[in-house]
């Protein structure tokens, strides 16, 4: 055994397991039509061990690093599990099945995608995660859209686009509060220092899915009687009824009171499970069976049984193993310099404020390509970028944002990212079925990828880009010299 000490790679040895890994990912995809990227990932994994063993890294170091970015995801994996028992008991409580019914009933097929977006939006601003939108309201929209005879791409687009900016707008989401948090700024100035590049995305999104929607209504009719055909079936196999919100109500206002994310969640199942017992006449042990192995059912209608049929933990297994390989091959990464020796060369070439910003961002989205984990992506450009934000006088209001915009907002567009698997997964997009063109949602989600443009932009001119205050220059004079913060003057 070698006692050398361990040496950063050189920046072409740094992405060369991150190039290797995706020609592996791209055979797998494209040469043998396979969509399961996880023993890519895990291939990743082994190269970048081997070229940190090479540099005199050991193996108990690397794995140290991978288990401190796996804890890291911990909490996700627990959001997942019990997402998957939401929508299999959600779907058994009928309260899916009566938000698919109140939509199909109240919703104008041609403003049906722009709704899509505003609803998703304001539940996930509500509950804070997209996740859990996603999984839930997200489902039932599918539903909805597939009932007004709309792509599926179209409508996971602008699901993915509404749930994700609620994300990151919520105060109580974790993305947001992990953003200014990497980043020393407050939490409110950092959601109000997003909303210049937030809202013209989403208005942007908007129009385009307005366009869209009577494009779709313009070039077909609706089918009616189709629609009417699912209300009818709906109606002959649950017991619907406004009580069938409460679950879904409950949950929302838990969030608002701020309360922890996995307890309101699975204050939700529990909700949902009695909702199906006291309503739909579910027994307790087929209940337990919904939550794991997802619901059921043979209605006799093509529509409402490919929709309803899903959910529940094992529903999740796929997402859940791909997330825990990724964050692993984003650890070794991390662990080994190959992540900090690229970012610091891109930071070398950053002479403006502009290509700084336009790094950051970049650098957070590429994380997410690499790393496989919204946090990551947050997590590693915010402490590596902090000085360089610092030395040019910018606040790290900037820093916070960009972050934001290449973490969570890219993160469902990657589909071997915890993100973009909890949307293939939770919207029933069949990607690893081989329905490959439901891919599409990822162009289709305007709102995800204009955030981050806008971003850039904003950079480049100088706009909404907020200079270092006197109070921000102190406080870092003050952590230069060792010094402890000044004391906050008690009223």
């Amino acid at each position: 055994m070698t006692t050398q000490a361990p040496q950063k790679p050189g920046f072409w040895l740094a992405c060369l397991p991150i190039a290797l890994t995706f020609v592996v990912l791209g055979v797998q995809l494209f040469y043998f039509g396979n969509f399961t990227p996880h023993v890519p990932l895990a291939m990743g994994v082994a190269i970048t061990a081997l070229i940190g063993w090479l540099r005199g890294y050991r193996w108990h170091d690397m794995e140290d690093g991978i288990m401190h970015v796996v804890r890291l995801g911990l909490q996700s994996v627990g959001i997942l599990i019990i997402v998957g028992m939401i929508v299999g008991i959600w779907i058994a409580s009928g309260t899916v099945p009566y938000l698919i019914k109140l939509g199909l009933s109240l919703i104008s097929p041609e403003l049906f995608l722009a709704a899509c977006v505003l609803i998703c939006a304001v539940v996930s601003v509500s509950l804070g995660t997209s996740w859990g939108t996603t999984g839930t309201v997200g489902l039932a929209l599918m539903g909805i859209g597939n009932g007004f005879d709309i792509p599926m791409y179209w409508t996971a687009g602008a699901v993915v686009s509404g749930a994700f900016f609620g994300d990151k707008m919520s105060p109580l989401s974790d993305t947001t509060n992990l953003a200014p948090a990497v980043t020393g700024v407050d939490l409110f100035d950092h959601i109000r220092n997003m909303l210049p590049t937030t809202v013209p995305a989403m208005l942007i999104a908007l129009g385009i899915y307005l366009v869209a929607g009577f494009s779709f209504i313009g070039d077909q009719a609706v089918d009616f009687a189709r629609i009417d055909g699912i209300i009818a079936g709906l109606d002959r196999h649950f017991e619907l009824s406004w009580t069938l919100l409460l679950p879904l109500v409950v949950t929302i206002g838990l969030a608002l009171k701020k309360m922890p994310a996995l307890p309101t969640l699975f204050a939700g199942a529990l909700l949902g499970l009695a909702t199906a017992m006291l309503t739909q006449g579910v027994g307790l042990q087929q209940a337990f069976e919904f939550m794991f192995s997802g619901y059921q059912i043979d209605t006799g209608v093509r529509e409402i049984d490919a929709l309803l049929n899903r959910g529940g933990i094992q529903s999740m297994t796929w997402v859940i193993t791909l997330m825990l390989v990724a964050l692993a091959f984003g650890g070794v990464l991390e662990r080994t310099g190959c992540l900090t020796v690229i970012v610091e060369k891109i930071l070398g070439r950053a002479k403006s404020f502009g290509a700084m910003q336009g790094s950051a961002i970049a650098t957070s989205a590429m994380t997410n390509v690499v790393g496989g984990d919204p946090y990551l992506s947050i997590a590693l450009p915010g402490r590596m970028y902090a000085p360089a934000y610092k030395a040019k006088g910018y606040s790290p209001l900037n820093l916070s944002r960009a972050c934001e915009e290449g973490g969570t907002l890219i993160s469902p567009l990657i589909p071997w990212n915890a993100g973009g698997a909890v949307v293939i997964t939770a919207l029933g997009l069949g990607i690893a079925e081989g329905h490959t063109e439901n891919l599409l949602y990822i162009p289709l989600a305007f709102a995800c990828w204009l955030s981050p443009l806008i971003g850039m932009a904003y950079g480049y001119l100088g706009w909404f880009s907020p200079r270092a205050t006197a109070a921000e220059q102190e406080q870092w004079q003050r952590e230069e010299a060792g010094l402890a913060p000044e004391p906050v003057a008690v009223k």
